[in-house]
């Protein structure tokens, strides 16, 4: 039972504050639990597609050809394809991480792993269209020359910041958890 608990509790901690406040605040409460349950509704038609692209991702994907392609020795291939797969992608920031797993645990790289998690969260494609219409090819341009480097100068940084033992226990986690 307490392992349970312990899963569940920041939905219980949200569960008890959205009581509380529909108690003591009946307005706000009423918009704290609208919210919620909007939020709510919106992870659990993310998520599922998310969980069913990993999978196809660990089935499909061998270990031999991640590791060939965004592994220690992939050089500027593996950058490049973090890019574009972070890029490419749709989706709240939460579901990167998910993959982001899946490719630690397939033997990426930890800073093209990074550069992947990066560029989700600052080059993504329909993002960039949309800064386009609202602040002009020029801004977009330029955030995004800006972005390219920043991210892979802050994904080697990372890196490098970490032991080796750091960098093992994270991949040990990356299979643990997946």
């Amino acid at each position: 039972m307490k392992k349970l608990l312990n899963r569940y509790k920041f939905f219980i901690i949200l569960a008890v504050i959205n009581l509380g406040l529909v108690i003591i605040y009946p307005s706000i409460g009423k918009t704290s639990l609208s919210m919620t349950w909007s939020n709510t509704l919106e992870m659990l038609s993310v998520i599922p597609p998310i969980f069913i692209l990993l999978g196809l991702l660990d089935v499909w994907v061998q270990r031999e050809t991640m590791i060939k392609l965004m592994g220690e020795k992939s050089g500027m291939i593996g950058v490049t394809l973090a890019f574009f797969l972070g890029s490419a992608a749709a989706g709240p920031l939460y579901a990167a991480f998910p993959i982001a797993g899946v490719l630690l645990k397939k033997g990426s790289k930890l800073s093209n792993v990074l550069i992947f998690i990066g560029a989700w969260s600052t080059t993504k494609i329909p993002m960039l269209l949309f800064e386009t219409s609202a602040m002009g090819w020029k801004f977009m341009l330029t955030r995004f020359i800006i972005d390219i480097p920043g991210i892979a100068l802050i994904a080697y940084i990372t890196q490098k910041a970490l032991s080796e033992k750091e960098i093992k226990h994270i991949f040990e986690m990356a299979k643990s958890q997946i």
